[in-house]
């Protein structure tokens, strides 16, 4: 009997997911632990690979398709196996929820309120939908051939209908004759749809280009991967409904990269965010409001610290989680840190390892920064920002040293934590980089 290929449920919180690429066709023969094909979650990249030696018989959901996870996808089996007649999986529609109900645990009694005059009802006005434009077939393939948009020509026809007289009228005034331009520009122009008259050039008097139009068309909207999504939307939400402020702390790192450098020739390879990371964990022991969250009604603490750490990668950012920051070693943190960017920079995280962070590190500290903010992950009260270390003149006991500094930037939410709380925090971290003392005795 044929094997059913599902949609992996990777994650608590994945409800579904998208095939972006299948690596074997109809037809071919599948071993177990090949990568069959790709998916891509709310949170990352995936491989998955099959669990079955046979033949792929017949793939059910095609690229870009999303589908719930649980649903089949595809079916591995021998050659002429019967296959079972599965419909192609579909997306349950979202319920509607009322706003009221969202953070509502009980039935809630609406208040009825009166007024002194009776009030008349506003009529229910339905919103006028815009009408799509219309177009005869032998003006759509004229407009088609001169590679021009018909959506800014007006129609003549019955309900505004363009005709083939109204493209006629727009190219001569608009002297498409008089356009000067290459045989490949224009054919490339048709077969991507570009809009010759939409076209700039630099110098009037040279003809249209192959690179004007692949300029023109790298202009087009192109539709954000899922990950860009729902980093769009959570921090837009993110920003719009916590109240953020931002507390700075400069840091003089000069003694802990003398140490770091040390502890290199032993063999001990600490990175600056190990240092942070750890530093950040004994922090949020001791502001605990900082690893809380809140709805605006209640505010819920975290006993375990669950630090994110964000990862630049080819489509946007990753967060993967160290967990129980605070009761691992610098040793241990270390080694969790250098196998979890490893996996996220080579695609390799589960959502299971993106989820469930209490307090985030920002760190673009390799690439030059002064200075920056972060906006807060959904969920969390604060995130710290780590900008880059910069050599500047300071003055250390009356006199004036090139030091080695680091600008830090906690963003928090104001509902929960307030200016002197968030000083204190920021200054805690600040005071255990600077004591070598600390580090070590933890080394």
């Amino acid at each position: 009997m044929a094997h059913t290929v599902i949609m992996p449920k990777l994650g608590q919180t994945v409800e579904e997911s998208t095939v972006l690429k299948w690596h074997k066709r109809v037809g071919e023969p599948v071993k177990k632990g090949e990568i069959l094909f790709e998916i891509e979650t709310d949170k990352a990249v995936l491989e998955i690979e099959s669990f079955v030696d046979g033949t792929l018989l017949k793939i059910i959901v095609q690229e870009g398709e999303t589908v719930p996870v649980t649903a089949p996808v595809a079916f591995i089996g021998q050659p002429g196996e019967p296959i079972p007649d599965v419909p192609a999986p579909v997306l349950p529609k979202p319920q509607e929820v009322k706003p009221d109900a969202i953070h509502a645990p009980h039935p809630v009694t609406p208040i009825r309120q009166y007024s002194a005059t009776p009030s008349t009802p506003k009529p229910i006005t339905t919103p006028i939908q815009p009408t799509r434009k219309t177009i005869s077939p032998r003006a759509r393939r004229m407009a088609n051939e001169r590679a021009i948009s018909f959506e800014p020509i007006s129609g003549s026809g019955p309900g505004g209908r363009v005709t083939e007289k109204d493209v006629l009228n727009y190219l001569e005034a608009k002297k498409y004759n008089e356009l000067r331009i290459t045989p490949a520009a224009k054919a490339l122009a048709v077969r991507e749809k570009i809009d010759l008259l939409s076209v700039e050039v630099n110098d009037p008097k040279e003809k249209i280009s192959i690179e004007d139009i692949e300029r023109k068309i790298a202009e087009k909207p192109k539709e954000m991967s899922k990950i860009r999504q729902i980093i769009a939307n959570r921090l837009t939400k993110s920003f719009s409904s916590t109240p953020h402020f931002y507390v700075t702390a400069a840091i003089d790192m000069t003694d802990l990269l003398e140490f770091r450098k040390k502890l290199k020739k032993e063999n001990k390879p600490y990175s600056v965010t190990d240092f942070i990371l750890k530093a950040s964990s004994v922090a949020l022991k001791e502001f605990p409001a900082l690893n809380s969250t809140t709805d605006g009604k209640s505010v819920r603490w975290h006993s375990r610290i669950h630090l994110g750490l964000a990862v630049d990668v080819k489509d946007g950012l990753v967060v993967p989680v160290i967990r129980n920051a605070d009761a691992i070693s610098l040793s241990e943190l270390h080694e969790q840190v250098v196998a979890l960017v490893a996996k996220a920079r080579n695609g390799k995280l589960s959502p299971d390892e993106m989820t469930g962070s209490t307090f985030t590190i920002s760190n673009m500290g390799m690439l030059n920064v002064e200075n920056f903010t972060a906006i807060i992950n959904p969920g969390e009260s604060a995130i710290l920002a780590i900008a880059s270390i910069f050599s500047a003149p300071t003055v250390v006991k009356d006199e004036i040293k090139i030091r080695s500094i680091l600008k830090t930037t906690v963003s928090a939410d104001h509902r929960i934590v307030d200016g002197a709380m968030a000083a204190r925090f920021i200054n805690r971290i600040k005071n255990m980089l600077e004591d070598m003392t600390l580090w070590t005795n933890m080394t």
